[in-house]
C-alpha cells in the first residue's frame, strides 16, 4: 500500500471526499513528525509506538576499498507494533 492507497482507503472507510482525507492522512503524518523531531514518542495504543533512537558515532570501512571511515553519530525513527496490530495480522 502507499500513500495514494492509504488515502484512498481512509476516504472509504470514513465518507469523507478524497481531498479531505489527503488532508487528514497529511495532518497524521505531520502531528507524528513534528512530535518526534521534538523528542517525543508517538503512542497510539492497539495500534504501536514511534520513538527515536540515537546511534553513536562509530568507525567502519568502506566495502570496496576496505579503508577506514568514520560514521556520524545519527537519529533513527523506530516503530513497536502494538498488540492489537500484532494480533490482527497473525
Amino acid at each position: 500500500m502507499n500513500k495514494n492507497d492509504l488515502v484512498a482507503a481512509v476516504a472509504s472507510s470514513s465518507g469523507l471526499s478524497k481531498s479531505d482525507a489527503v488532508r487528514a492522512v497529511e495532518g497524521v503524518f505531520d502531528a507524528v513528525t513534528n512530535s518526534l523531531k521534538r523528542g517525543n514518542e508517538v503512542r497510539l495504543v492497539g495500534f504501536g509506538t514511534f520513538s527515536i533512537s540515537r546511534r553513536a558515532a562509530s568507525e567502519g570501512r568502506n566495502p570496496r576499498t576496505g579503508e577506514k571511515i568514520k560514521i556520524p553519530a545519527s537519529k533513527q525513527v523506530k516503530f513497536k507494533a502494538g498488540k492489537g496490530l500484532k494480533d490482527a495480522v497473525r
